[in-house]
């Protein structure tokens, strides 16, 4: 089974940037792919973008594509996600997420293993 640990949210201003932080341990070997969601209070789980596993092939949504970069370490124990120009409709709870199941994907259920959440605040 893959545990996923995630760090690095915070306060920001808006237009400033934070990197957040996903530790991958465990059966690493069946993940398929890596996704990002955020969740606003009052709002439905939003998938923002995805890395293929295997590949690297990255994806992103129009809402954070220029803004926001995934990225990993050589040893794909720790995946990062920067987040630069930050507006105020940034603000949510952001988790990391993996399908062992399918690669790229947008649809929150295919995905297996959550982590925790961290919170983001942008202020205006």
């Amino acid at each position: 089974q893959v545990q996923l640990v995630e760090s690095g949210g915070g306060l920001v201003q808006a237009g400033g940037s934070l990197r957040l932080s996903c530790a991958v341990s465990g059966r690493t070997n069946s993940m398929r792919a890596m996704g990002w969601f955020r969740q606003a209070p009052g709002k439905e789980r939003e998938f923002i973008l995805a890395i293929d596993w295997r590949d690297g092939r990255t994806y992103y949504t129009d809402s954070v594509k220029d803004r926001f970069t995934i990225s990993r370490d050589n040893a794909k124990s720790t995946v990062f996600l920067q987040m630069n120009s930050l507006k105020p409709e940034d603000t949510a709870v952001y988790y990391c997420a993996v399908s062992e199941v399918m690669t790229i994907v947008t649809d929150y259920r295919r995905y297996n293993t959550w982590g925790q959440g961290t919170q983001v605040t942008v202020s205006s």
